[in-house]
């Protein structure tokens, strides 16, 4: 017999075509309602022009290269002089130079530090595109978008560091942040001993001149790449926030040793990594004594990303579960049109459509927090809600929609191994689940009447759905309890439900709010998804998610 193919046994049939080029914002009917629904839709042009350049076959491929070859560091030149450099494949540039330009890093920013009005949603909106395909990259856009939250308690620095980060230009060269075309941004927090309890943090910070010196260590160096970096560190006034750049004002590189990346299970794009400090160079940001006041502006918007980098991950599964269950063949007819299959997508879908208008709303209430006490109020104690809900779910939602494409999905050829791999780390980069219930307690007893004004916003726009007013009687009832902070994460994620079912209600269908205050805040939803509901329900869901072209 002639062998004409390593398959000569056997003809390939009933797996599911490739994906192809995919207009990733047009596709997706609930993201295009949200957006305007919460006040970007002028934005919507360009954030399809960015959605049909993430999604075509090309980016997917990058994504694939960017995780395989993952970042190198080289301690040293070849003549034995520290070198601290990390070394990433082209395709993880690519990713930098694509969300940069379209201002994913800085876009919120106008030229004096100020908001860009409305924003934060089509930037939020653009951030979640990106994390759909490639999740990695997005650790430096964020902390650089982020920083500037933090940097405007130190305003020399502000002014000195704010055009640079503006920029819409990516350079990835290793020189001088003031002979660059523009600037990323890192952070350093965690200690060996403190990891979230950075109270703990012994790395020490002692006056030179008008600057200091930081000497000691940090256990996770976020993006260590970047120009510049946040770090805390202990000042003679108590734990301070400093701005550490990678080259000292003479324009040589500043006195931070890297030691070794971190071996992580996911987000393998991007560089992690441990560093010392030998009397390093750096710039107080904010009073002495207040440095975590001064990082929880940057933190606050972190946070926000978290959200919509979860997101982007769950949709970017499930685009792929639905687009392999509408090819499949199984027991006569396509895997898409058994009940139990359209069960399981629809409740997906619903899951992902509710946590979208929440991060939506929620970039809105950004927008509006410094002209709006009550929108600034929304932000502040639905962020920590927010961000337990979505992160937390991400690793559930992603297995099921794997377990869509069966074998199919547990490959590395398919994405969903890495976007099972990636799905953990929002919900622990930038406080666990408990520290976010926590957080939710606390801002509950430090405002009392912010918290009852969000209450009664969320009660209002959410009186007409079933289950609503129980819920949040329940969310009232946690928060005063004798027994709350046993209680606080029940109380927590039952109060992003209801912002979730609040957001819906102005975003999507009626029928689609209902459905989903019906299931997530009556108690009937069971823990694993395919909960039934009505046909009609479920087919509607499954085509917002990921619009089948006619």
């Amino acid at each position: 017999m002639s062998v004409t193919s390593p398959f000569a046994t056997h003809e390939v049939f009933n797996q599911s075509p490739p994906m192809g080029d995919v207009d990733l914002y047009s596709s997706d009917a609930a993201l295009a309602g949200a957006v305007e629904a919460f006040g970007a839709g002028k934005s919507a042009v360009s954030l399809r022009g960015f959605g049909a350049a993430f999604g075509r076959v090309e980016m997917a491929e990058l994504a694939r290269l960017a995780n395989e070859y993952t970042p190198k560091l080289r301690t040293h030149d070849r003549q034995g002089h520290r070198a601290d450099v990390v070394e990433f494949h082209p395709a993880y540039h690519r990713f930098m130079e694509m969300s940069i330009t379209a201002g994913v890093h800085s876009s919120v920013w106008a030229a004096d530090g100020s908001l860009v009005p409305g924003e934060h949603v089509a930037r939020s909106a653009r951030h979640y595109l990106a994390s759909e395909v490639e999740q990695g990259h997005l650790c430096p856009v964020t902390m650089t978008h982020a920083a500037t939250g933090a940097l405007g308690a130190e305003p020399s620095l502000a002014r000195e560091w704010l055009p640079r980060i503006r920029s819409r230009e990516y350079d990835p060269r290793f020189i001088a942040p003031g002979e660059k075309r523009g600037v990323t941004f890192g952070m350093g927090m965690t200690e060996k001993q403190g990891g979230t309890d950075v109270r703990q943090n012994t790395t020490r910070a002692e006056r030179d001149g008008d600057a200091y010196r930081l000497t000691g260590h940090k256990w996770f160096f976020s993006a260590p790449m970047c120009d510049a970096f946040l770090v805390l560190a202990q000042a003679k006034g108590g734990l301070t926030c400093f701005l550490v750049p990678r080259h000292k004002p003479d324009g040589t590189p500043n006195a931070l040793s890297l030691m070794r990346l971190k071996d992580k299970l996911g987000n393998r794009s991007n560089a992690s990594s441990e560093v010392e400090f030998e009397g390093a160079y750096a710039q107080r940001c904010g009073p002495e004594g207040e440095g975590v006041k001064t990082i929880i502006g940057m933190v606050q918007l972190t946070r926000l990303d978290c959200v919509t980098g979860s997101l982007g991950i769950m949709q970017g599964a499930l685009r792929h579960a639905v687009h392999h269950t509408r090819y499949r063949t199984v027991f006569q007819k396509k895997l898409a049109d058994h009940p139990l299959m359209q069960m399981v997508l629809g409740d997906l879908a619903l899951e992902r459509e509710g946590a979208l208008a929440l991060a939506l709303r929620l970039a809105s209430a950004f927008d509006k927090s410094p002209s709006d006490p009550d929108e600034a109020a929304f932000a502040r104690i639905v962020t920590p809600a927010a961000k337990m809900w979505v992160c937390k779910a991400t690793p559930g939602f992603v297995y099921e929609a794997m377990e869509c494409l069966g074998g199919n999905g547990y490959v590395e050829e398919a994405p969903l191994a890495r976007f099972y791999r990636e799905s953990p780390l929002n919900a622990i980069w930038e406080g666990s689940g408990n520290v976010m219930a926590l957080d939710l307690l606390r801002g509950a007893a430090r405002e009392p009447e912010a918290m009852q004004r969000v209450l009664a916003a969320i009660g209002k726009a959410t009186r007409d759905l079933p289950n609503a007013s129980q819920a949040l009687e329940i969310v009232k009832t946690g928060l005063l309890s004798p027994e709350r902070e046993a209680l606080a994460r029940r109380t927590t994620e039952l109060l992003a439900l209801l912002a979730a079912a609040a957001a819906l209600a102005k975003s999507a269908p009626t029928s689609i709010a209902e459905t989903f205050a019906e299931r997530r805040l009556g108690g009937i939803a069971i823990r694993s998804f395919g909960n039934p509901m009505p046909g009609q329900s479920v087919e509607r869901l499954i085509d917002r998610c990921f619009h089948r072209a006619a």
